[in-house]
């Protein structure tokens, strides 16, 4: 049963959204060489709280952190610590607001300094990707039809998408019904309607697209340690097409 939210619901995911984006736009500007991922959650954490709200990622199944940063061949929910950014390394930063009992969740991929091309492209064509994805989440397509536009666009690109790891839906929890894979057929799955709220996350893999998870319980990486991009927004469906709440 996918919840459908009302125009109240959806008022204050905005609030929620724009809180995560401005925490997200502080982040993007402390993505240098050198800066521990400990001080990232730890801004993270603190720009959240300003702002009235709570970490979603915080104390979920555990999680010991406000915000995921998987360097690298990490996939996502890379565990913030003593490690520092080095030149030319690529960070997801995964990011989860709880507004009155709202959530939202987004996430972008960075370049560190001066990054190898090759990496950059798989950058690019990932958050391509979720462009061409929330293009498809609009009422009465079918919840497959986004998957498969991802899937298409980038193996057209020569990348591989994450199976292990999907989308979800969101809203009054951090994770809903369905789940929204990356891949899969057209035209299959739920029909999409008004007041569905999704959290669309493309996770792409320069090689192989299986992953496995460190010792630490959480930290997915591929399974070649081929370097890996994520990109996310929350989105609702509306009458007038996807409205992304966390732009």
């Amino acid at each position: 049963m996918i919840p459908l939210k009302s125009d109240e619901d959806l008022q204050r995911l905005s609030k929620s959204g724009k809180i995560l984006s401005r925490v997200m736009a502080s982040l993007k500007e402390v993505i240098l060489p050198g800066v521990l991922t400990s001080e990232i959650d730890a801004l993270a954490q603190r720009l959240i709280v300003e702002e009235g709200a709570k970490p979603a990622f915080k104390g979920y199944k555990g999680f010991p952190a406000a915000v995921c940063t998987s360097i690298n061949e990490e996939i996502v929910h890379g565990i913030p610590g003593k490690r520092a950014l080095c030149e030319g390394d690529i960070i997801g930063i995964d990011l989860g607001v709880n507004y009155l009992g709202y959530f939202t969740d987004a996430a972008v991929t960075l370049g560190v300094g001066l990054v190898d091309p090759s990496l950059l492209k798989l950058v690019e064509v990932t958050k391509e990707a979720l462009v061409e994805g929330i293009k498809k989440a609009v009422a009465g397509n079918r919840l497959s039809d986004i998957s498969h536009r991802i899937q298409d666009f980038v193996e057209g690109n020569g990348f591989s998408v994450v199976r292990q790891f999907v989308g979800h839906g969101i809203g009054l929890s951090l994770h809903e019904e369905p789940e929204i894979p990356n891949f899969g057929v057209a035209h299959q799955g739920p029909i999409l309607e008004k007041g569905m709220v999704l959290a669309i996350e493309p996770m792409v893999n320069a090689g192989s697209w299986e992953a496995e998870i460190l010792p630490n319980g959480w930290t997915a990486v591929t399974k070649d340690r081929s370097p890996s991009a994520h990109f996310e927004h929350t989105i609702a469906i509306t009458e007038d097409g996807p409205q992304i709440l966390t732009n």
